[in-house]
């Protein structure tokens, strides 16, 4: 019941502060990582093997919440509301791609389908568990109602 609760408190507190901790906080966060792969290098230090998949895992992670609590708590295009799991990953899919090829003009960087699939991945463990957040949400508020 406890876990129940605090997602119906997150929920009610994100949406209620959706500009300030959702759109505006994406928009930034966006920004970044396209700057950050805008950045020409010429080698990049890696402390562990596979480190620049976890970068990738963990950016796309982080970005692919952001992206689905924008469309779903947006209100002004119900379907994006109501499929933002599907809207969520087409946008994620496409952007790390997009972002891929970007990285092929910059010098130091290459494209790389490895980095395009942690993106992917990355992106759906977030709109899993922005799925969950939101559905639990949701039910909770169904059921307070009732």
């Amino acid at each position: 019941m406890q876990l129940n609760t605090f997602v119906n408190r997150l929920y009610d507190f994100l949406n209620n502060r959706k500009v300030f901790l959702i759109y505006i906080p994406l928009a930034i966060y966006w920004s970044l990582i396209f700057i950050a792969t805008s950045i020409p290098i010429d080698e990049i230090p890696h402390v562990f093997k596979f480190q620049d998949k976890v970068e990738h895992f963990t950016a796309y992670f982080l970005l692919a919440i952001l992206i689905s609590f924008t469309l779903h708590f947006q209100e002004k295009y119900i379907t994006l509301k109501k499929r933002f799991f599907f809207f969520s990953l087409l946008i994620l899919i496409f952007y790390g791609a997009i972002d891929e090829i970007h990285q092929m003009f910059i010098p130091g960087r290459i494209a790389d389908i490895y980095d395009w699939l942690a993106d992917v991945i990355g992106g759906s463990f977030g709109i899993v568990l922005s799925y969950f957040v939101i559905m639990l949400g949701q039910k909770n508020k169904l059921q307070n109602i009732s």
